[in-house]
């Protein structure tokens, strides 16, 4: 047993998160002279919500629903706050200048360390709720603080580090790249953890929702690459999400919000926040940018 879970369980877990990666990486959208890219992204992207999807009902028939619930509110969470990454992700490519195909290798290898980094993050995470009870006060007025700063950015794009924006295009080696994407990956965990232990504080619930929400990532940026400057309203659902999470987390002694409530909250607001800014389109499309192949 490890975490309460049998060894069976993590090691078959990490061999399902290898097999994806390693499909994933031999899809025909990888390759630049592939026809229609955007499909195979929609494509990966369905293959990783079937698959989270089959685990959740897999968890709900070993582990009974409430799990399962707590598990897909985890998912959820970390897949709605992922997509602040995706804008950094949009900014870090025009800033590097390069090619869909290296793009797609830098995002591989950053989500392989992120896998790493996460798993310390949550260990950390779960250790000190369960020896201090006060770290959930820490906890939830962080994540108010991520909220108002989300809200205060006036975008997405706002909240991308200084540093991130003066990147200057890599001369044939990948590893800035990777070593970008993987250091806006800590900085976004620092809020996206936080708040899926507000849902649960099962270890093994928190880590494999939060590694399936990152798998998918990849193919989600892909997917969504063209219209993500659409999206211009949607830091205010997400600071909002954040703002909801962190009162669920300090209130908790006093007010139980059962997870498919939190689950129906979370959606409307993400759900409105986008059909809002899809409305309003892109007042400053960015004009087409060459890339260095």
């Amino acid at each position: 047993m490890i975490a309460g879970v049998s060894w069976v369980w993590w090691l078959g877990f990490h061999a399902v998160v290898a097999a994806l990666l390693l499909v994933d990486s031999f899809l025909p959208g990888h390759r630049s002279e592939t026809r229609h890219p955007q499909f195979f992204a929609w494509l990966g992207m369905f293959t990783f919500v079937l698959a989270s999807a089959g685990f959740a009902v897999w968890i709900a028939i070993t582990h009974g629903r409430q799990t399962a619930l707590e598990w897909v509110g985890g998912y959820a969470i970390e897949t709605s706050l992922s997509i602040d990454n995706l804008f950094v992700f949009l900014v870090i490519f025009r800033g590097f200048r390069i090619s869909q195909q290296r793009q797609h290798k830098a995002l591989m290898w950053g989500i392989a360390g992120a896998v790493i980094l996460r798993a310390l993050f949550i260990a950390a995470g779960i250790t000190l709720l369960k020896r201090f009870d006060w770290i959930t006060w820490i906890f939830g007025l962080f994540l108010l603080y991520a909220a108002w700063r989300l809200v205060r950015g006036g975008s997405a794009h706002a909240a991308v580090p200084e540093w991130i924006r003066k990147l200057q295009p890599a001369k044939g080696s990948l590893l800035p790249v990777i070593l970008a994407v993987e250091v806006t990956d800590i900085l976004f965990a620092v809020d996206s953890i936080p708040a899926v232990l507000a849902i649960s504080h099962n270890p093994f619930v928190v880590y494999t929702s939060n590694i399936a929400a990152v798998l998918g990532l990849r193919s989600l940026y892909f997917a969504l690459a063209a219209m993500l400057d659409r999206f211009r309203y949607l830091h205010y659902g997400l600071g909002a999400m954040l703002a909801f999470v962190a009162f669920k987390m300090l209130t908790a002694r006093w007010i139980d919000i059962p997870t498919i409530y939190s689950l129906v909250i979370m959606g409307a607001i993400l759900a409105v926040c986008a059909a809002v800014s899809w409305k309003a389109g892109d007042p400053n499309p960015e004009p087409e940018i060459k890339t260095i192949p």
